[in-house]
């Protein structure tokens, strides 16, 4: 099946854009505005209305498969691609990438998202391919690939690299916004596996020595046990944005800090414990060192805390560099900034037989469409958690997520319970 044409429509993502570093120095939040001055480059405003371009191929059939490009909420923070414009890359989808994709086979999607990465790699000077537009196009291709082949993404995805996908949806994490304790409770009525996320950017949230996660997750352990479902056995998963490297500073593996993650893994028993972004020290080879020096000081003090890597964890070479030096127990690969979404697939098969475990991330301020092609990738790859997204309202999310895999595992069954021809 040939690809006849590619167009683009800008469109809405599913959040907003926030200036990372602005709310890191202090910026105060009133209502849902932040007030201040941007500092990173690209921002007008502190916060910004989201944006997204929709990206449409169609088949010789007639037949039309979607893609959004679509960048995360802190764009231009730890080392990503600036803030993301639909209209100044609208250009550059309906011009150079069209020129390339028309009259290619569209049932190969190994193939074709190569030559996008590759086309990308010839342009690197002049960075006209941003992380967003290759990201949009190639959930565009893969859709193509499952349409014109009459199979799922997950079947496309696993073809391509080899793998027997899961039998059961991945382990879906919520999260929560500023609305961390209404939505927590949201989540654990419906049994969320992995939650709330918490949205602890500040010092304000954190606490001035720790305090306000600590006692949030205390709360948060006294909530799981009222209002779970039985059975229930949630893992929590907080972010904090390289906060706790303000509160503490380094070195990481300090009696201070081992005995305060102690603290946390109390407050939250008898759930397990992972901790986001602990610090951020403003380069991927010093986070790195300081992520390793953190978890072996937890290992060294048995403290039983998973930490996850996020700042300065954005490419795929990034989430090489993290792995090989064991700095991690989990990272999030954070699909919008690895560009084409094949490359989140290689990012969490990289993992495997590592002591190092992978989620399908990515942002709040993404699509429906773009949040789809990853519920597909966590499959293919047998993920150990995908996030639910897009938007910040949690039920939403969850739910397109959480459909979308039990739609296509559906269908893979059915596909394999079809008697062969005599």
């Amino acid at each position: 099946m040939r690809i006849e044409d590619v167009r683009t429509v800008p469109g809405l993502s599913g959040f907003f854009f926030d200036d990372q570093q602005a709310i890191k120095d202090g910026a105060t939040q009133t209502g849902f505005a932040y007030d201040g001055q941007p500092v990173t480059e690209g921002f007008d405003r502190i916060r910004e209305a989201g944006e997204a371009l929709i990206v449409e191929i169609e088949l010789a059939d007639g037949s039309i498969a979607t893609g959004d490009c679509a960048a995360v909420q802190y764009s231009g923070a730890g080392g990503r691609d600036p803030l993301f414009r639909a209209e100044k890359y609208r250009p550059v989808v309906e011009g150079p990438v069209a020129d390339a994709l028309r009259g290619q086979d569209a049932t190969q999607f190994g193939a074709n998202a190569t030559m996008l990465e590759e086309m990308d790699a010839e342009r690197s000077g002049g960075g006209q391919l941003h992380t967003a537009v290759r990201y949009g196009v190639s959930q565009a291709l893969l859709n193509a690939a499952a349409q014109a082949r009459r199979v799922t993404p997950t079947d496309v995805l696993a073809d391509t690299y080899d793998t027997e996908p899961a039998t059961s949806p991945v382990p879906v994490f919520g999260q929560s916004g500023d609305e961390r304790r209404i939505n927590a409770e949201k989540m654990l009525i419906k049994g969320v596996p992995v939650l709330p996320h918490g949205l602890f950017n500040s010092v304000e949230k954190v606490g001035e020595n720790g305090e306000g996660l600590r006692d949030y997750l205390a709360w948060l352990s006294d909530r799981a046990t009222a209002l779970g479902p039985e059975p229930y056995s949630p893992r929590f998963h907080v972010d904090v944005y390289g906060i706790l490297g303000k509160v503490f500073g380094p070195p990481y593996d300090r009696t201070e800090v081992t005995d305060y993650f102690e603290t946390l893994r109390e407050a939250a028993a008898p759930y397990p414990l992972q901790v986001e972004g602990p610090m951020d020290a403003g380069g991927r080879q010093a986070q790195i060192a300081e992520m390793a020096e953190l978890r072996e000081g937890l290992a060294g003090a048995g403290v039983d805390v998973d930490i996850v890597a996020d700042e300065w964890c954005n490419t795929f070479e990034d989430v090489q560099a993290f792995v090989d030096a064991e700095a991690a127990d989990l990272v999030q690969i954070k699909t919008p900034d690895l560009g084409g979404i094949q490359r989140s697939a290689e990012a969490v098969l990289y993992c495997d037989g590592t002591d190092t475990r992978a989620y399908v991330g990515g942002t709040c301020n993404e699509t429906v469409t773009s949040a789809r092609a990853c519920a597909h990738v966590a499959l293919a790859t047998d993920a150990a958690q995908v996030l639910a997204k897009p938007g910040m309202g949690f039920d939403e999310g969850f739910m397109v997520v959480t459909n979308e895999m039990r739609r296509a595992l559906a269908r893979r069954d059915a596909t394999r319970e079809v008697p062969a021809d005599d």
